[in-house]
Parts: structure tokens; C-alpha cells; sequence
């Protein structure tokens, strides 16, 4: 029986550090996606890996709880099927990944980075740029977005703490540029046409409609943006108020 360990996915040791850990990730996960030459499955295997090591889950329960071990035995098993045996499975195989794609992906950067390496929000090569350098998985990567997902849900969905205010389209706490691909907000009560020409959007109301995104995040305290920020406060004590 072969086992694969949370540790294998990532290529790392069980030593290692967090930031290891993170960088780690950020490399696999890229290397896992079906659009860089991985696999649907890989993809969520490598994030559910991850999800497991930060969770502080013991690593001996990642094979039961993800089916690594059935995995591999269906892969020994095949080795001795007869030829028409494993083409019927080679066929179902081919049906599953064809029929089971992911979500919009989502290639983000954090616009404070900007500055310390000198680049603008402008260069055509900037997540080019981005990937050349080791930066920490909270200010860049990539993530998939579920049917009727905002940017911001999914982005909060995989730990991440993007600003927001609001959450209804009325500030622009949360405002992204979209560098490449396409998003479409339910409503627009703030943003100028010219804000919307530049590619400005609000990722709490926004939706990918193309399959790959790049945006910018962080970008609030841009000219014109900025006055248009409200006060996360505030609507932290609404909320408080309306639980208590």
C-alpha cells in the first residue's frame, strides 16, 4: 500500500516552518491547476493539504480523511485488471473530468506590495513580476470562486482578509482593479464610468463571468477611491448591535 503524507503534497518536511508551509503552497497549488498542466484533482488535493496543516490537524488523519489510501489502491488494483476492465475505467475517468471543471480562478496581488519592488499598477508584466519574486500567499496566489460566490466571499472563504465595509456596493472599502478577465457587479451606486473604464470594481458585489481573473486588492486608498471609503467601524457596530 503506498501512502502519500499531507507533507508529500507539499513537498515539504514535518518540520517545517509556517512561512515554508505558505511558500510551499503557493508554488504547488500553481503547479496543480489544470491550466498551468495539473489536474483537477491535484488542485484540490494540494488545497486541501494545506487546509489540513493550518488547521493544526494531526497529519496521520489527511489519508482516511481524503481517500489517498483507496486512491492508490485503485492504481495498484488496475495494474492487474484485464485490458477491458481498465478501459471501462479509463472511459469513466475520461467522462469525470470532462463533466467536473473548476470555478472562475483568481490570480490576486496586494497593492501595498507595489511599492517596495517599484512597480505600477499599470505594467503589463506585473503579475509576471509578482511571480518572479517570493512573496507570502497573502499577497499573492490564486483562488477559485464557486458558482454565486462574490470575490470577497471567496477570498474570505479561503482565510484571507480582504477590506470591506458596507458589503452592499455603497463605499469603495472594497474596491479591486481588474487587471485581466471580467466582473460584473449586481449594482453600481459609487463607482464613476471612468472608475469602471480603468477596471475599478467591487469585489463585494462582484462576480468573475470570465474563467480567469487577475486583480489587484487593496487598492482603496487610490485618488477618487479614497473619498469614497466609509468608516469599517461603523458597520462593525451595526453588526454588533443587530447579534446582541
Amino acid at each position: 500500500m503506498i501512502v502519500v503524507s499531507v507533507y508529500d503534497i507539499l513537498g515539504i518536511t514535518a518540520s517545517a516552518d509556517e512561512e515554508t508551509i505558505l511558500q510551499a503552497y503557493r508554488t504547488r497549488v500553481k503547479e496543480a491547476h489544470p491550466d498551468h498542466g495539473g489536474s483537477l484533482a491535484e488542485f484540490r488535493q494540494v488545497r486541501r493539504a494545506y487546509e489540513h496543516i493550518d488547521s493544526g490537524a494531526p497529519a496521520g488523519e489527511f489519508e482516511s480523511a481524503t481517500g489517498t489510501n483507496h486512491h492508490n489502491n485503485t492504481a495498484q488494483d488496475a495494474d492487474v485488471e484485464s485490458q477491458s476492465s481498465s478501459s471501462s475505467v479509463s472511459a469513466s475517468a475520461d467522462t469525470t473530468d470532462k463533466t467536473e471543471t473548476l470555478g472562475p480562478t483568481v490570480e490576486y496581488l496586494d497593492y501595498r506590495v507595489l511599492a517596495d519592488y517599484g512597480w505600477e499598477i499599470t505594467d503589463p508584466d506585473l503579475f509576471a513580476k509578482a511571480d518572479a519574486v517570493e512573496l507570502d500567499i497573502d499577497a499573492h496566489g490564486i483562488f477559485v470562486v464557486e458558482p454565486r460566490e462574490s470575490l470577497l466571499e471567496a477570498a474570505e472563504r479561503y482565510g484571507f482578509s480582504w477590506p470591506y465595509a458596507c458589503r452592499g456596493g455603497a463605499c469603495a472599502n472594497c474596491a479591486v482593479a481588474v487587471i485581466d478577465g471580467a466582473v460584473e457587479m449586481s449594482v453600481n451606486t459609487i463607482l464613476t464610468q471612468g472608475m469602471r473604464d480603468r477596471g475599478i470594481r467591487l469585489s463585494c458585489i462582484g462576480q468573475p463571468v470570465t474563467n480567469d481573473l487577475q486583480v489587484v486588492f487593496n487598492i482603496e486608498q487610490l485618488p477618487g477611491l479614497k473619498e469614497l471609503r466609509l468608516p469599517a467601524e461603523q458597520f462593525e457596530n451595526t453588526r454588533t448591535d443587530n447579534s446582541s
